[in-house]
């Protein structure tokens, strides 16, 4: 349930490449499973700058609210706008629909320096 051609953090956001060198960021399964049933985000407005490892917005579930963090610094092109009204869709397709933003990376090289699919396995395993 880890697809092989995304990057991955340690905090369970995952990173695509997206249109026009922007990045498309999303929490992965691991997370939504450990959240529960999501029933809110909270993201930033599109022409937000970030740093990574800074606050990218919220996901609240049933069992708790979660920090989102920027797995890359860039600034935030686009903001998916199904998840306003069904922010289940974090739950049921964690990987496809329910992408949290698209980013335009300041380096994209720094997406190199986050973890492949075989790293995030070993560090969801030993969780």
């Amino acid at each position: 349930m880890i697809p092989e051609d995304l990057r991955y953090t340690a905090e369970h956001e995952w990173l695509a490449p997206a249109d026009a060198g922007a990045f498309k960021v999303g929490i992965t399964h691991f997370a939504q499973d450990a959240l529960g049933d999501i029933v809110f985000v909270q993201l930033p407005e599109v022409g937000a700058t970030v740093k990574a490892g800074d606050s990218l917005g919220e996901v609240e579930s049933t069992k708790s609210v979660s920090e989102i963090y920027a797995p890359v610094s860039g600034e935030v092109v686009a903001v998916n706008p199904a998840l306003e009204g069904a922010p289940e869709l974090l739950n049921s397709d964690p990987y496809g629909e329910g992408w949290l933003v698209q980013l335009k990376a300041d380096d994209p090289s720094a997406v190199d320096g986050l973890l492949d699919a075989a790293a995030y396995r070993e560090l969801t395993e030993a969780a």
